[in-house]
């Protein structure tokens, strides 16, 4: 048998030689999300076909139809009872992001991957929560778009989910925990913006995922990156605000977004209701 060590090595060969020969492939990846993105990328797309192509999976509908009522974003409390209404509500880069985390969601629910269960689940309640706070900090905190923060949020843990993926083939990873999270610590960065530039998503969302260090000092606004990373340190901390205040204030990311603690304090404090409402909009 070999040492964690080992199988831990031999698995990052693997995952380098993947990187390097540019097969960045999601295993039971629904093709719905690839579809959306398609036809929302192409210029000549008219509302119907968006329509046709959301229509065609139900529960995606149903889905879009929930978020264009959610209280996060249905603000005149007017309900919309048609998928069309809905799509023109949430705007492209809205819908986008829901069939995004509705394939993800799908593959956390496959029974081929019923074994990666507690690990998918973590990162899937992780993923909705800094995909929520983006959303609130673009808005709020930087001229971001809020939608695109919000998707590059959900985003933001892809190489995890693909490491994942993978390491059913190494068993021996999960019998060492300490390796598979050193895996993932190392790798899911560089794998995430790898599969983003793969699936041809905008230059700021890849560098996005692909960020590592959020203490980067070289911008002078508050971009895509300093949003994300900011989100996904809010969602770390959890309600620790006094040690998520003092962590902020060493992150040049929250300085360009000016968060101070008290600014912290009040963005998560008046948000809060926001986040919940949306991080559960997209989980539904």
């Amino acid at each position: 048998m070999q040492s964690p060590a080992n199988v831990a090595f031999d698995f990052v060969r693997s995952l380098a030689a993947e990187l390097s020969a540019g097969h960045i492939d999601l295993p039971s990846f629904p093709d719905i999300a690839i579809k959306v993105r398609r036809v929302l990328a192409d210029g000549d797309s008219s509302v119907d076909q968006v329509v046709r192509v959301v229509g065609s999976e139900p529960a995606l509908a149903a889905r879009l139809m929930r978020i264009a009522n959610s209280a996060s974003i249905n603000r005149s409390g007017k309900s919309v009872t048609d998928l069309r209404t809905a799509i023109n509500r949430l705007g492209y880069n809205m819908v986008r992001s829901a069939a995004m985390t509705f394939s993800m969601n799908q593959m956390r629910t496959s029974s081929k991957l019923a074994g990666l269960a507690p690990h998918l689940n973590r990162l899937w309640e992780e993923s909705t929560y800094v995909a929520a706070y983006a959303f609130v900090l673009a808005r709020t905190c930087s001229r971001v778009n809020p939608d695109e923060a919000m998707l590059t949020g959900m985003l933001h843990g892809i190489g995890k989910l693909y490491i994942l993926t993978r390491a059913t083939g190494h068993p021996g990873l999960f019998a060492d925990e300490k390796a598979l999270n050193d895996v993932i610590a190392d790798w899911h960065a560089s794998i995430g913006k790898a599969i983003l530039e793969n699936w041809d998503f905008a230059e700021p969302m890849s560098r996005a995922v692909g960020q590592d260090d959020f203490a980067r000092p070289d911008a002078d606004i508050p971009d895509l990156t300093d949003v994300v990373g900011v989100a996904i340190t809010m969602v770390s901390y959890g309600t620790d605000i006094a040690e998520l205040g003092q962590e902020l204030q060493r992150q040049p990311a929250a300085m360009r977004l000016g968060l101070n603690e008290s600014k912290t304090m009040a963005v998560m404090q008046d948000s809060a209701a926001e986040v919940t409402a949306l991080s559960q909009a997209l989980s539904d």
